[in-house]
């Protein structure tokens, strides 16, 4: 049973019979299969079902919701049965935002440091996609902005809040300056994430609000490291938090300077499914997220 509650939630993920069928290792006869098992077992129809996927019925979203709390609680179980028999170890799987990368170091160093058992798989992903992951049991949890109170399902535990500054290299530009204002900002040439980017979307926004207009954006990426040296290069400026500046590599000749009028700040944290019984990985991962909260808001 466990394992068709597990292909339907690959399908609601993946909204593809194929691609779901690939993401559980099996054919994708096996996961139809599967599925249509899982409605005669349960008297329902799950899938609305034409010449593509189209979606769940309604009971196949409430089948989907009991299927989540289900294979969650059993992947729970495995791993307190493996703690018992040799402590806390194996992978935590942990999704994060691009400015945050910096502090997903941070908070996997200290676990290494505490049980030497664990090893981490560290992906990049949108804070939207973060919530569907975890909501899907793809990660056990992820580095996000925490910008209200958490879905429902969710905990959130806040570990620093951040700040802009602008990066350029440009020679003259705001020469001598110790900080500049937002609505000087809208006419600069710059170098920004991507639009799928929470952080692109907050620098849209703050300079829609601040400085009369969008960005003027003549470079994108999703990389850190790309924007580093376009940065470097003196033709681009950027809008950056200062956790990921201190961690990547700039020039000598870029200035950080602080955007004030207004001084705007966001919390970001720890996202992860609030469940009991909570796994023992996932235990470890908010004890170390508290921990490295407090020291950065010290």
């Amino acid at each position: 049973m466990l394992e068709k509650f597990e292909f339907l939630i690959a399908l609601a993920r993946e909204r593809h019979f194929r691609r779901a069928a690939e993401a559980c290792g099996v054919t994708q006869p096996t996961l139809s299969a599967g599925i249509r098992a899982l409605e005669e077992t349960l008297g329902a129809a799950l899938v609305n079902r034409g010449s593509r996927y189209v979606g769940l019925t309604p009971e196949g979203e409430r089948v989907l919701d009991w299927a989540r709390r289900m294979t969650g609680d059993a992947h729970a179980m495995r791993q307190e049965i493996d703690v018992l028999k040799r402590g806390v170890a194996g992978v935590i799987r942990l999704a994060c935002i691009p400015t945050a990368l910096p502090i997903a170091a941070r908070l996997c160093t200290t676990l290494a440091e505490r049980h030497a058992g664990v090893s981490f798989s560290i992906q990049s992903a949108s804070s939207k996609a973060i919530a569907s992951m975890i909501a899907d049991f793809q990660v056990d949890g992820g580095l996000t902005y925490l910008e209200s109170e958490p879905a429902p399902g969710m905990a959130a535990t806040p570990i620093y809040a951040e700040a802009y500054r602008l990066v350029t290299a440009t020679d003259g530009l705001f020469f001598g300056r110790s900080e500049v204002r937002w609505a000087e900002l809208s006419e600069l040439p710059l170098c920004l994430f991507t639009s799928d980017m929470q952080n692109r979307r907050i620098v849209d926004q703050m300079l829609l609000d601040h400085a009369g207009g969008p960005a003027v954006v003549s470079t994108e990426t999703n990389s850190s490291l790309v924007m580093a040296a376009l940065v470097s290069s003196g033709r681009w400026a950027s809008i950056m938090p200062p956790v990921l500046i201190d961690a990547i590599a700039l020039g000598s000749n870029v200035r950080r300077l602080p955007i004030v009028d207004p001084v705007m700040t966001h919390s970001v944290g720890l996202l992860v499914s609030d469940r009991e019984p909570m796994t023992p990985l996932v235990r470890a991962l908010g004890v170390a997220a508290r921990e490295l909260g407090q020291q950065l808001q010290g």
